[in-house]
């Protein structure tokens, strides 16, 4: 359990540092911009916190869903079209929130939005982040790659938040960002998601054609929950 845990702090460690060099850095460097930067400072550290102290709980109440997030992110089981997908996914995540202070302090696309709609907006991203931690905690077959999965004994998760969208984990990350923009004052940025919504949809084709193949329930499931990422919607 302790050597779990460690694994998980240090990942989440590495997986924080990317995000926060990722708005920071560009936002001290580039024309206009500051280091100095409240709003990202403030959610970068809760960010954070908040990682870390998810990683622990998952560690204590569902070690084996945290154990397959920690999977190696590369496998010779994985489908090329997912180490396309996953790099893409990864590319267009990086680069769209590098976009954010570039937009915030130089280019200054929109209007920021106003203080109750960024508030708002940070509850969103926290939602967010709580749909992803509890599709990871209800699914221990979540793993970072694509892979056939059925010499784990993988079985169908059709429960929890998995009977309304097939996708629940990739709703929460969507959401997380989205909300992020807003906090960070920048609706042009909450319009350029639509990159990672791409990014995304690459990749549930990829998983999905691999958990038909795998899953023998999966079409049947597909059927009976027709939303991949939005329930009653799409």
């Amino acid at each position: 359990m302790s050597r779990l845990i460690l694994r998980g702090l240090i990942g989440g460690l590495f997986q924080f540092t990317l995000f926060a060099a990722a708005i920071i850095v560009p936002a001290g460097l580039i024309p206009g911009g500051t280091w100095h930067w409240p709003r990202a400072l403030i959610f970068v550290a809760l960010y954070g916190v908040v990682l870390e102290v998810s990683i622990v709980v998952l560690a204590l109440t569902a070690p084996a869903s945290l154990a397959a997030r920690l999977t190696p992110p590369a496998s010779r089981k994985q489908p090329a079209a997912d180490r396309l997908a996953t790099a893409f996914l990864v590319v267009a995540t990086l680069g769209w929130l590098v976009f954010i202070p570039v937009d915030v302090f130089h280019l200054k696309l929109l209007p920021p939005p106003s203080l109750p709609v960024s508030l708002a907006a940070a509850v969103v991203s926290l939602a967010g982040f709580g749909i992803t931690l509890a599709a990871i905690y209800q699914n221990s077959f979540a793993i970072p790659i694509v892979e056939d999965q059925s010499g784990r004994g993988q079985v169908l998760v059709d429960s929890g938040l998995y009977a309304f969208v097939r996708h629940p984990m990739y709703l929460g990350i969507l959401l997380f960002h989205a909300g992020l923009a807003l906090w960070l004052e920048s609706y042009a940025s909450l319009l350029t998601l639509l990159v990672i919504l791409l990014a995304l949809l690459a990749r549930t084709r990829v998983e999905e054609a691999t958990l038909r193949r795998t899953l023998p329930a999966y079409g049947a499931y597909a059927a009976r929950v027709p939303y991949r990422l939005v329930p009653l919607l799409w």
